[in-house]
């Protein structure tokens, strides 16, 4: 058994799981810094960027369980109910065997992201629900996208695994 904060109990599945979304999480958030011209070539496939009717708007999920970036901690928690793991920096939530969260604080206690894992396939929400638009699936049945959202001051990313018991990852986060 692995725990988590040295209190929460972890199964070994359970703590892979968290690692790849962590991971997905944190390889998407270095994504948007990276344009055509610092490359050399053209945008990567991988980062879609926003038409401009969706910069002038809200993303369709711009919220998580009434939760939105910018929001206190305080404020949060009273969304969220009593975290399974509370810190300074972030906060953990279990809602159940296949749906977690994680919110996280900057220093001034604001909401600066989100990251839901959804494991399996029932009661994820689809691609067009989370972006407005559905991500290209690759063979396997996996799929990513990632859009900016300037207007808003933050992106939403959208990322799930192939397998019949997929791993869906929907994270926001407000742009630096």
């Amino acid at each position: 058994m692995l725990y988590i904060a040295r209190r929460l109990p972890v199964s070994p599945l359970f703590s892979l799981t968290l690692l790849v979304a962590l991971a997905v999480a944190s390889f998407v958030a270095l994504l948007p810094a990276r344009t055509g011209a610092q490359t050399g070539g053209t945008r990567s496939a991988r980062v879609q960027p926003a038409s401009a009717s969706k910069d002038e708007d809200l993303p369709p999920f711009h919220d998580y369980k009434g939760v939105t970036i910018g929001m206190s901690a305080d404020e949060a928690r009273q969304k969220l109910g009593t975290p399974t793991d509370k810190g300074d920096k972030q906060d953990f939530y279990v809602f159940s065997d296949n749906e977690t969260a994680q919110v996280f604080y900057d220093d001034a206690k604001k909401v600066y992201a989100l990251s839901i894992i959804y494991t399996g396939a029932s009661g994820v929400p689809a691609c067009k629900a989370v972006l407005g638009s559905d991500a290209q699936a690759k063979a396997d049945g996996s799929m990513h996208k990632l859009v900016n959202y300037q207007k808003a001051g933050y992106w939403v990313a959208y990322s799930r695994t192939a397998g019949d018991s997929p791993m869906t990852s929907i994270t926001m986060q407000k742009k630096q």
